[in-house]
């Protein structure tokens, strides 16, 4: 595997860990539809959170939320609302992201709640 992919098969893992420190469900990590992938799908009391992670060795090129373009925040879209027919989901629901910054301990995690809205 690149190194590109272990480092953000790492930072899911550790976004995953942060969620749980804070007291989520993590219901399902890389859900699919289709080529559609929804990064982590957790769950906060009575909320259905869609989480998108992004990890970086650093921010030398700029923050890694800022990855997260209007082409991905369509497929996300996309790829839960695909989740919440095939799930019959009736609770509501927000989109997060997770960006982690670093290579090694310690990391940077940051958590940006309701990072966007659907618009359908």
């Amino acid at each position: 595997m690149a190194e590109h992919n272990l480092l953000g098969a790492k930072g899911e893992l550790l976004a995953s860990r942060y969620l749980l420190d804070k007291g989520y469900a993590v219901l399902y990590h890389n859900w699919r539809s289709g080529h559609k992938e929804i990064d982590i799908i957790a769950k906060e009391h009575n909320v259905l959170v869609f989480v998108e992670v992004k990890t970086r060795a650093s921010e030398h090129y700029g923050n890694a939320y800022e990855a997260v373009t209007d082409s991905k925040i369509e497929m996300l879209i996309s790829a839960a609302q695909a989740y919440i027919l095939r799930n019959k989901v009736d609770i509501d629901f927000r989109f997060d992201i997770i960006t982690v910054i670093g290579k090694c301990e310690p990391y940077r995690i940051e958590h940006i709640v309701d990072a966007f809205s659907p618009v359908w």
